[in-house]
């Protein structure tokens, strides 16, 4: 069968009861991290241009605008919350696709459920097909979107949209199956903005969210799409991505390799491939200071990042040393490891306009210094290594073998809902109450009080 048949065949048979306790979990705390990632968001101002062009695409008011009591259609509202989830590359990265998962599964999840009115388990179900779709159309091509200039979120997330949306508006298979080969058309999303510091790539979850939900409108009245949309001669496979892939790891496993547990919950604003070199700076820069040394010694910073991390977040090195935007620092490891370094942390506010324009750390980020190190694996999976160098000839080193908040180092309940609670300006009675509601969204007859206390913490 047809790699779209079998995912739509899969999908439609998936029941919550199929879903193992431990993947539950940790679906649930992924939705938690989005919704606290959007709340912030939209209380900053951060997604208000695709709010406001959103909400004034209006349409019947059937979808909910995160942090907001307005409703419009669903295809409006996913594109306004895809955006509000991404805004600040605060949420989860899977890295073996590279990809956002959650940020262009969930917002086709909660506004189709919203239109059809869903129950939690309905919703639950459809995000978990969603979030093994993108990441295994991802992971077929390691870095072969991006090595193409193409960002892997909008490429494959217009998938996991389409077929979250078949799923809830109780679509047949073959209906779904065309839906599925029309988003193939609407996959993009260029990564050119990595040139000019323009926040584009912010936008690509919310394109590719509302092109999945049009996609399988378009189904749905009898348009048609190709049944060979990703495998095919000039599928996605063959003519999005820049490197060999392989179609059979899309279906291989399914109902019993999820995927969805291999996706990381960041703790720092900032893009992935940057991860694990900031947690092994933690590690040297906590020794330097434990052996009574002060950061105006160092002479330099040698960091160790796989080739694919360093087209992206390293080069070309003089633009990387004084970024030109909060999103342009966010693609900049030397940028960003010279802030962690003096600020002792890296967090949303690391980003604001004003903090970029510091000299202290553009000096800083200065000495940093990059050693390409061709290893096994995805540049997102690897390890990471950092050593600084001090006047008096005296070395600190910091290793880790992943990124914090990766599979293999998950964040602790804890300190998800530290991160949720931030998000949301602070632990209230509402913000406690959203987290126990998202939790357990699979014991609820509707999300609506979901959408309703998100409002509410927004406005509050």
């Amino acid at each position: 069968m047809s790699i779209a048949r079998t995912l739509v065949e899969w999908s439609s048979s998936l029941r919550a009861s199929d879903v193992p306790d431990e993947v539950a979990t940790i679906v649930c705390e992924h939705i938690l991290d989005s919704f606290g990632n959007a709340i912030a968001a939209v209380r900053s101002g951060a997604s208000d241009p695709t709010k406001d062009v959103a909400l004034g695409l209006g349409g019947p008011a059937t979808s909910t605008v995160w942090g907001s009591s307005q409703r419009i259609s669903s295809p409006a509202a996913a594109l306004a919350n895809g955006v509000a989830i991404h805004a600040f590359d605060f949420d989860d990265t899977h890295a073996g696709g590279l990809v956002h998962a959650s940020a262009v599964t969930l917002p086709a999840a909660f506004a189709v459920g919203e239109e059809m009115g869903s129950s939690g388990e309905e919703v639950f179900e459809a995000i978990v097909v969603g979030l093994e779709t993108v990441c295994r159309i991802a992971m077929a091509t390691p870095h072969g979107f991006h090595a193409r200039g193409l960002h892997a979120t909008h490429v494959c997330g217009t998938f996991s949209s389409s077929i979250v949306a078949s799923r809830l508006m109780g679509l047949g298979d073959e209906v779904a199956i065309n839906a599925f080969g029309i988003a193939g058309s609407a996959s993009g999303g260029l990564l050119e903005f990595l040139s000019t510091g323009s926040s584009t790539k912010q936008l690509h979850p919310g394109m590719s969210s509302f092109s999945g939900i049009l996609a399988t409108r378009l189904a749905a009245a009898g348009a048609s799409g190709p049944e060979t949309v990703i495998e095919g001669k000039h599928g996605i496979l063959a003519t999005l991505s820049a490197r060999d892939a392989d179609p059979s790891v899309i279906v291989e496993g399914l109902s019993s390799r999820w995927e969805s547990t291999q996706i990381t919950i960041k703790p720092y604003p900032a893009c992935q491939l940057s991860h694990v070199s900031l947690d092994a700076g933690r590690v040297a820069i906590a020794a330097l200071k434990a052996a009574g040394h002060e950061i105006s010694e160092i002479t330099s910073v040698t960091t160790d990042v796989h080739p694919d991390s360093a087209s992206i977040v390293c080069e070309p090195a003089d633009a990387k040393y004084s970024p030109k935007s909060s999103y342009d620092a966010k693609f900049s490891l030397p940028w960003s490891l010279a802030a962690l370094f003096i600020d002792g942390d890296v967090n949303i506010g690391t980003y604001s306009e004003s903090s970029i324009a510091r000299s202290d750390v553009k000096a800083l980020a200065k000495k940093v210094v990059v050693n390409v190190i061709a290893t096994d694996g995805v540049a997102a999976d690897a390890s990471g290594r950092v050593v600084i160098a001090i006047h008096s000839g005296e070395v600190f080193e910091g290793r880790v073998a992943r990124s914090s908040g990766s599979p293999s180092s998950r964040l602790s309940r804890k300190a998800l809902l530290a991160k949720f609670h931030s998000n949301c300006g602070g632990p209230t009675v509402e913000t406690n109450d959203l987290a126990q509601k998202i939790l357990t969204l699979r014991t609820l007859t509707s999300i609506e009080p979901i959408l309703v206390l998100a409002s509410q913490i927004v406005e509050s």
